[in-house]
């Protein structure tokens, strides 16, 4: 088993461009309604694939972030104030575009004291399933500060998936993500479990960690009982961002997937462009969530 981590740098993922009418709807639709996406907010490779086949993952709370990770393209600062009518505008648009399943996204907003945002979650959550009832909703959150009032307000909304992610093993976490704290991550997963939600994380490979810290990380996931499994290629979004460190073979993603299917996990999707949200609708699907 290899457990190198020095630079070692291999081929690079090809991406697709491909313009469509699709595209053109989910842009327009995104557009008129006023919303952001983490899609083009964090450079996602996937977004002509996916904006292709008329899904989208939105993002709330703003496109200004209050934490800094060093993986991540979207913007830092101080964010503007919260737009209490963004949750409505969120389900229009997700009714507008006849979506099955959504996921929503959001910056960290550790500027807003009271509950770090989680009350314009819930909000979303419910404004989606009053709107459009048949619509899966899975949700992508920060740690919010790991506040157990915050995580059950979200908690309660009843999404249909819970997903925070570990981003990386934990060796390397302070370097990737500064703000975060690794085990305050795995207690957000473990109280989702608790709170009866079906729960997904992922992580980026590619920024120095070993095949056995890899594996690792997956077995320690598991343990909690989180059933949905994402790992892809870390691409670094601009100079200023961290560096890759190596770009992982197809083989060796094909060999987490086992893995993870193995450890038991429900579903994995492992692959070099696979991000949180990439084919999240067929995954929902796998995981056998309907309404």
């Amino acid at each position: 088993m290899n457990t190198t981590t020095k630079r070692v740098i291999s081929k690079k993922p090809k991406i697709k461009l491909k313009f469509g009418d699709d595209y053109k709807f989910v842009q327009n639709v995104v557009s008129e309604n006023k919303l952001h996406t983490v899609c083009e907010e964090a450079r996602c490779p996937n977004i002509y694939e996916c904006w292709g086949r008329g899904t989208a993952t939105i993002m709330i709370l703003g496109d200004i972030c209050t934490r800094a990770c060093g993986f991540c393209s979207v913007k830092t600062g101080k964010p503007l104030n919260i737009d209490s009518m963004e949750p409505v505008r969120t389900a229009m648009a997700v009714k507008k575009m006849n979506l099955r399943h959504v996921v929503i996204t959001s910056v960290d907003r550790d500027d807003i004291k009271k509950d770090y945002g989680a009350t314009i979650w819930a909000e979303t959550i419910k404004q989606i399933h009053r709107y459009v009832p048949e619509c899966t909703v899975e949700v992508l959150t920060p740690d919010f500060q790991g506040d157990k009032i915050a995580l059950n307000t979200v908690f309660d909304a009843k999404p249909e998936i819970f997903s925070h992610n570990v981003e990386c093993i934990e060796r390397i976490s302070k370097k990737v993500r500064a703000q975060a704290v690794w085990t305050r991550s795995l207690d957000v997963l473990k109280q989702s479990v608790i709170s009866g939600l079906r729960t997904k994380t992922s992580m980026m490979v590619g920024l120095g960690e070993s095949t056995k810290e890899v594996i690792e990380t997956m077995k320690e996931v598991v343990d909690l009982g989180v059933e949905i499994f994402t790992i892809g290629q870390y691409l670094q979004p601009t100079k200023n961002h961290l560096p890759v460190n190596r770009y992982v073979e197809d083989e060796e993603f094909q060999m987490y997937n086992k893995i993870g299917l193995d450890l038991g996990f429900r579903v994995v999707e492992s692959g070099a462009l696979v991000r949180s949200s990439y084919h999240a609708d067929e995954q929902a699907r796998l995981a056998k969530i309907e309404k």
